[in-house]
């Protein structure tokens, strides 16, 4: 998979910096490896990531390499999006949902129609 530089790769370590202290809402993607429904969105994932550069943050985490964090969040199955806003979980979205839910979901956070 070639790298987005819009996508922030997120971990154990760097999850309050990156997504909890972000000055702007956040799209976080607990993502595995081996999880086709993943992959299957993980194009998805990248045009948001292009489409909301500068309005917003999508970041990725490996539950795999992560389980803090996903532990931390009641991340029980991939694909798991949450979406962050001043450090809060404000919403999810579980499985590969479409594009849809995804962009209407950021929209709210933005205070945008989708």
């Amino acid at each position: 998979m070639a790298e987005n530089l819009n996508i922030t790769t997120l971990t154990d370590d760097n999850f309050e910096e990156e997504v909890l202290d972000a000055d702007q809402p956040v799209l976080v993607d607990f993502w595995a490896t081996g999880c086709a429904p993943c992959r299957q969105i993980a194009p998805i994932v990248e045009e948001l990531a292009d489409e909301y550069e500068g309005q917003a943050k999508i970041g990725k985490i490996d539950v795999i390499e992560n389980p803090q964090t996903a532990r931390d969040y009641g991340v029980r199955s991939t694909p798991t999006f949450l979406f962050f806003e001043d450090g809060e979980a404000q919403d999810q979205v579980v499985g590969a949902a479409g594009k849809q839910p995804l962009k209407e979901n950021l929209e709210a956070l933005l205070g945008q129609p989708a």
